[in-house]
């Protein structure tokens, strides 16, 4: 069978990834990068030998792009999408799927019309690890949920807001840039979210986006959260330093990012230790919890995704994230800027 056509629109950081695994997997090939005319671009599509358009539109006109993956700016997700969507090639946007809600309501719309193929690019839903989670959650090992903590505390360097100044303005942020994708976590863990509470701070970096946000969630089955999201500080606990599933940055195995709690016991990942009360056991403090590390096959999430996109694109499956799914976490963004802005509590 003849790979698949794939045109990666924003060679940037994550886009970068998308194109290595698209020239690494069998079933797909490269054919065109999307990018402004900047001197960068040119190289990385002659290294890469295949043509750079200045224009979506035309690179599209030119019957390149069985499918279409838009690791472009957030602000040009809608536009990108549309374009896509309209052209009848199956896309894969990175998160957040829009900038805006309202820009998100007006692409799932148009996507619902036309029976669009669309999957938005939360990555870590493939990731075995919260497979295995929502698994263990979902048999009732934890009882009935309770709480979930979380943690996204990192320190990005200067050279990330010098190579990307969009990441210093509002929209580019860590609260869609990074917590967008806790946020995918939260919901595919614990269910929907009800209402959310939030107080951030730019007080480190001093641009107009925050850099640390601080979050009390409400879900709809009564279980409450907590976060902590930074993207200024010396720390390993966030999701990209202790699950291992990204060899750019260090791993810390014996941290955990996440830790759920329930009625009968609580599961921490990504070491998946489970402490629990066996089902004939009361619980209580004063009982010793039964232990275990549940065993996860692991594999590269991106992997995953391309593979399941392609699935997509071929029309043998639906989306895992889809564009409807994609929107409910920024819906949940923008009420956390909202809660921030107002200091108020703000429901969905």
């Amino acid at each position: 069978m003849k790979p698949i056509k794939i045109i990666v629109i924003g060679p940037g950081l994550i886009g970068k990834q998308h194109i290595r695994l698209v020239n690494e997997n069998p079933r797909s090939a490269l054919t065109a990068i999307v990018a402004p005319d900047h001197a960068q671009n040119h190289v990385i599509a002659a290294e890469l030998d295949v043509p750079l358009f200045y224009d979506l539109s035309e690179c599209l006109a030119h019957d390149l792009a069985d499918a279409a993956i838009l690791s472009s700016p957030n602000e040009f997700h809608a536009a990108q999408g549309i374009t896509c969507i309209e052209a009848a090639v199956p896309v894969l946007i990175e998160k957040p799927i829009t900038a805006s809600v309202a820009d998100g309501e007006r692409l799932l719309e148009l996507a619902t019309a036309r029976g669009a193929r669309v999957l938005v690019g939360h990555h870590r839903a493939h990731s075995p690890l919260m497979s295995k989670a929502r698994e263990a959650i979902g048999a009732g090992r934890l009882g009935r949920l309770v709480s979930i903590m979380g943690s996204a505390q990192f320190h990005k360097p200067a050279r990330y807001f010098k190579d990307g100044p969009w990441r210093r303005e509002v929209g580019g942020g860590p609260i869609l840039i990074n917590l967008i994708h806790e946020i995918g976590n939260f919901r595919s863990l614990c269910g929907e979210i009800a209402a959310v509470q939030a107080v951030t701070s730019s007080a480190t970096r001093g641009f107009p986006v925050e850099d640390t946000v601080a979050i009390n969630f409400i879900f709809a089955n009564g279980a409450l959260g907590t976060f902590l999201l930074s993207d200024t500080a010396g720390t390993a606990m966030s999701w990209e330093q202790t699950s291992g599933e990204n060899p750019s940055y260090p791993s810390y195995p014996q941290e955990d990012c996440y830790t759920i709690a329930g009625t009968r016991g609580s599961l921490s990942v990504p070491t998946m230790r489970l402490r629990y009360y066996p089902e004939d056991v009361e619980p209580s403090w004063w009982t010793p919890f039964s232990e275990e590390v549940l065993h996860v096959e692991r594999r590269d999430p991106l992997a995953c995704q391309l593979e399941h996109f392609l699935d997509l694109a071929e029309g043998k499956a639906e989306p895992l994230v889809s564009a409807e799914d994609g929107l409910r976490n920024l819906r949940v963004t923008e009420a956390i800027r909202k809660s921030a802005r107002d200091r108020q509590l703000v429901n969905l």
